[in-house]
């Protein structure tokens, strides 16, 4: 059965599409080492493309809005969007602007991946977005990038569809940050911002954060040791991590997490049912390359 004859719900998600190109090699070189790459894959990336390509994958309608470039790379990504049944519709076309591009090494030995990451295409505005009808949407995921016009986005949205959810990954520390964590109903924090911010300890992060801002759940993934939620008056609620025998791609693990969060509460699940939803996911993404066929691969494996 095709993602159209099931779907789900519209979801738009607000962020980068960039250019992966992806080499795999035996283990990570040190430092002014000189190694041959056993594999190399161009793709479509970004955070939030990403997890619109899962979130397809489970049988929702998905659109994308961003800032697209106009050379080769953008037609590429178009491309590949276009592929996956994700909607670009909204998307900004910036005439003489490059592709932003990472550049990403995979080790064998790991499963890790390092990256290089350049840009310079301007960001999309809340001037940008406001040109986007609303209606019918089910779910608006932002991708926690210029907090100042994240912060305006996320206003419209409430003003123009009040208890319309809203989720926001905030992955790195950025000025203004904290902008963006009132009015979202769900906060997806990432272990890295969790350390950035002084904390090791993952509960005393999710009980902090949770006091100082306004969403209904916060979530911490914690990579190979599980996951954290809190919800608004509620206690802590842990999940481990699904087991592998040994990683092959962590690469877009986080984003595949962050997509299944987002099916399993639309869907209706609890806060416990939906940590074991998401940490199944990116726990099997962890033990294959790549997105394509996903969502089919969880299912052959008894995980949907």
């Amino acid at each position: 059965m095709t993602a159209a004859e099931t779907e789900r719900g519209w979801i738009l998600g607000v962020g980068i599409a960039v250019l992966d190109i992806v080499n795999l090699v035996d283990a990570y070189p040190r430092e002014d080492d000189e190694v041959r790459a056993l594999s190399q894959r161009t793709v479509r990336g970004g955070n939030v493309s990403n997890t619109l390509s899962v979130l397809r994958q489970f049988g929702h309608r998905c659109d994308w809005i961003g800032t697209l470039a106009d050379d080769a790379g953008a037609a590429l990504i178009a491309d590949d969007l276009d592929r996956r049944g994700i909607g670009r519709g909204f998307a900004v076309t910036l005439p003489g602007t490059r592709t932003p591009t990472s550049y990403i090494t995979l080790s064998r030995a790991t499963g890790s991946r390092t990256i290089v990451h350049y840009r310079d295409l301007p960001e999309l505005t809340a001037g940008d977005f406001a040109a986007v009808s609303l209606e019918g949407c089910e779910w608006v995921h932002f991708e926690g990038r210029d907090p100042a016009e994240t912060a305006r986005m996320i206003e419209q949205v409430r003003r123009v569809r009040p208890g319309l959810p809203i989720s926001v990954e905030i992955e790195k520390p950025r000025p203004q940050i904290e902008r963006l964590l009132d009015g979202a109903a769900v906060l997806i924090f990432s272990r890295a911002f969790a350390c950035a911010s002084g904390h090791g300890d993952p509960l005393g992060f999710l009980r902090e954060y949770a006091a100082r801002c306004a969403a209904d759940l916060c979530i911490l993934p914690w990579g190979a040791q599980g996951a954290y939620a809190l919800a608004r008056g509620a206690e802590p609620v842990f999940s481990p991590a699904h087991a592998l025998p040994a990683p092959v791609d962590t690469l877009a693990a986080g984003d595949v997490f962050n997509a299944a969060a987002i099916d399993a509460l639309l869907r209706g699940l609890g806060v416990a049912d939906m940590l074991l939803h998401a940490n199944r996911i990116a726990g099997h993404k962890c033990g294959r390359e790549g997105l394509d066929g996903l969502a089919e691969s969880a299912r052959d494996a008894g995980l949907l």
